[in-house]
């Protein structure tokens, strides 16, 4: 989603998330399906209100590091340097940032394997971080969360819930090959979920891992979860056949089946409107002007629909 509509990262489970993306949102690399270790099934609203962040789309990513960059910023073991939130920063006084950060409800991390983990003690501490975590990533600032969880990841490498919202805060810091590798964590140690699949596929295409992506997208599918993230895999699986050079494959992956509906939600107009991309990069004007204008009609200024479809008439 892009979306930074502050939706909860699923590390808020059982508590004010509703049951992560988004979106928008994955197994040691995907492998298997969930067995031994059972979750609770979450609660979806009529509306896209899934926990995780759904993934941007491809032009709205911040853009990929070089290796010469990649290496510069790579953290040392016991060192994370802060490259800040995806938003202005606030007033560097106590009081603008507590004003700041009243603005954002806080989201209550419930995580009882801690107990078993650590002890019941330093679990109660622990679980405080990670709602402060949560808190942070709900309320956009990355790099807070970050330096939030890295500690707690180091500490409890075996919980699931540390390691997918780390994944999913790293992932919209840009570090694709960091939140991957937590993602793929977060898949394994929770028996096989696919619900950071989205995401971690995104990753994957992003570091132009497109074998990967198309198998995550094929777990995915065939897992059957609910239709926006079944929608949000199908946009990033289409993008990545599109990276390969393949429009016709991409435009059918994300037409089939599809109709514009009369009262969309949000991922149905997140997949028309990449789907109008597609159709304008293949040079099919009139269906890409179209779909533009639909989506800027169901909810104007989404994104650049309008802009877009004024420049195609």
């Amino acid at each position: 989603m892009s979306s930074s509509d502050g939706r909860r990262p699923n590390g808020s489970r059982g508590a004010a998330s509703g049951g992560r993306d988004g979106s928008r949102g994955t197994t040691s690399g995907g492998r298997g399906r969930p067995g031994d270790r059972s979750r609770p099934p979450r609660s979806r609203g009529p509306r896209d209100t899934r926990a995780i962040p759904a993934p941007p789309p491809r032009r709205s990513r911040p853009p990929a590091r070089t290796g010469e960059e990649v290496e510069e910023a790579a953290p040392q073991p016991e060192v994370w340097i802060d490259e800040g939130p995806s938003i202005p920063r606030p007033s560097r006084s106590p009081k603008g940032a507590r004003a700041q950060r009243s603005t954002t409800e806080r989201v209550k991390v419930d995580a009882p394997e801690l107990v078993a983990l650590v002890g019941a003690q330093r679990a109660d501490r622990l679980e405080g971080r990670l709602s402060e975590a949560a808190t942070a990533f709900s309320g956009e600032r990355f790099g807070e969360s970050r330096q939030l969880l890295a500690p707690i990841v180091r500490e409890v490498p075996d919980l699931a819930e540390g390691r997918e919202l780390y994944g999913l805060t790293l992932y919209r810091l840009g570090r694709w090959k960091d939140a991957a590798r937590e993602l793929d964590a977060f898949v394994q140690l929770s028996g096989g979920s696919t619900e950071q699949h989205p995401v971690l596929a995104d990753c994957r295409r992003a570091l132009r891992q497109y074998r990967e992506v198309d198998r995550l997208w094929e777990e995915l599918r065939e897992s059957s979860p609910s239709g926006a993230l079944v929608t949000e895999g199908r946009i990033v699986a289409a993008g990545s056949l599109a990276d390969r050079g393949d429009l016709g494959a991409a435009i059918r992956l994300l037409s089939k089946g599809f109709r514009f509906p009369k009262r969309p939600m949000e991922h149905h107009l997140r997949r028309a409107y990449a789907l109008a991309d597609l159709y304008e990069r293949s040079a099919d004007v009139p269906q890409a002007r179209t779909l533009f204008a639909q989506v800027a009609r169901a909810e104007p200024g989404f994104l650049d629909a309008a802009e877009r479809a004024a420049a195609l008439q």
